[in-house]
């Protein structure tokens, strides 16, 4: 494994960051033509799958449940970076933009991630199995984490529209932190056991050097390389998405979306990576691990990004608005109560998987025509 994953150092996940920082630096404060903006973009996304696989690199050193945390935290940087982008570049009209990109980023993974990883283990072993303690307690995070910055907003009255006075805000974002903080403890302390693959008998897989149930980890300066070129990949992927940000909104304004579809746009791409990482556990009959990057990445998205986003208002203009409309509260109390009949058993088949998929798929389809 440590062979393959050195080999892989030479070529384009190592190329593409280099390549990407070097467009950055070519492009930066600069107008581009249509034919450039299209190569930037696919060095963005390019950026942001080589950023994951070194993630995944990094965590498969520091094995489970690490390893999924280090993931999710890597994504979330990418989507802060995203969202401070556009808002700073896109004025009045990106004020519902960090709520707009979290909530979709919550469906995405909620339904979207843990349907697919369901579908995939169920299709595997006819009933996909998974701890329910752990799945269970990640759920009820995302759950809490999300009302408390999603739906409250909506109900407060000392701000006009969907917004936190300061001082709301301010203990938003400090309980999001510490509610997250206390999750990772759990996660990664005394109840580990709860977030490790587990056999259809209930046992816990047999580890390995790892201690994670996959092949032995990377070497020390194998991880240290990937770790170096993630920094890279990250940074690249902030900075040609300030390049690009003005042709995302223009292309969803040609498409007659609403401007709230730029936040699904931001989400899907930076969600794609670690989907594609949890469609691969789930293949393994490690669904355990797919959900735990599938909530931990929910998690994350709130848990990290509303206090990053509360810190970067004090120089933004304008309100920030977070409080959900009425169509998103009932996507996100449906899907609440989709996740817990769902998590409780320990045990799922593809109904599940389907249920959940229909439910992103009724989220993309009203969030583009509201």
């Amino acid at each position: 494994m440590a062979a393959l994953i050195r080999s892989r150092l030479t070529d384009w996940t190592t190329l593409v960051p280099l390549i990407a920082i070097v467009v950055l630096a070519a492009c930066w404060g600069r107008e581009l033509p249509a034919a450039l903006i299209v190569v930037v973009a696919a060095l963005l996304a390019g950026a942001v799958l080589a950023a994951v696989h070194h993630a995944e690199v990094v965590a498969h050193k520091v094995g489970e449940p690490f390893g999924s945390l280090v993931l999710a935290v890597a994504v979330t940087v990418i989507e802060v970076g995203l969202i401070v982008t556009l808002m700073i570049s896109g004025g009045d009209k990106t004020q519902a933009l960090a709520r707009d990109t979290v909530f979709a980023a919550v469906m995405i993974t909620c339904n979207g991630i843990l349907g697919l990883s369901l579908l995939l283990g169920a299709l595997r072993r006819r009933v996909a199995v998974f701890n329910p303690e752990g799945t269970g307690g990640a759920l009820a995070t995302v759950a809490t984490l999300a009302t408390l910055s999603l739906v409250v907003p909506a109900f407060t009255t000392s701000r006009p529209g969907p917004q936190f006075s300061p001082a709301q805000l301010v203990f938003a974002a400090v309980a999001s932190l510490a509610l997250y903080g206390l999750f990772v403890m759990v996660q990664t302390g005394r109840h580990r056991d709860y977030f490790l693959p587990v056999t259809h008998e209930g046992s816990i897989m047999a580890e390995d050097a790892d201690g994670d149930g996959h092949a032995d980890p990377p070497s020390a300066r194998t991880a240290l390389v990937s770790l170096a070129l993630l920094v890279m990949a990250l940074f690249a992927v902030v900075g040609n998405a300030k390049i690009i940000s003005p042709a995302i909104e223009a292309g969803v304004s040609a498409a007659n979306l609403p401007q709230a579809f730029v936040g699904v746009v931001i989400a899907l791409l930076v969600l794609l990576p670690e989907t594609l990482a949890a469609a691969r556990a789930a293949r393994r009959d490690r669904v355990q691990i797919s959900l735990n990057l599938a909530l931990g990445s929910a998690m994350a998205s709130i848990g990290l990004t509303i206090p990053a986003i509360a810190l970067a208002s004090i120089w933004l203009d304008g309100p920030l608005l977070l409080g959900l409309g009425g169509t998103q509260l009932t996507l996100l109390a449906l899907t609440a109560v989709t996740g817990v009949l769902t998590v409780v058993p320990g045990r799922a088949t593809v109904l599940q998987g389907g249920v959940h998929l229909l439910l992103l798929a009724a989220f993309v389809f009203l969030a583009a025509s509201p």
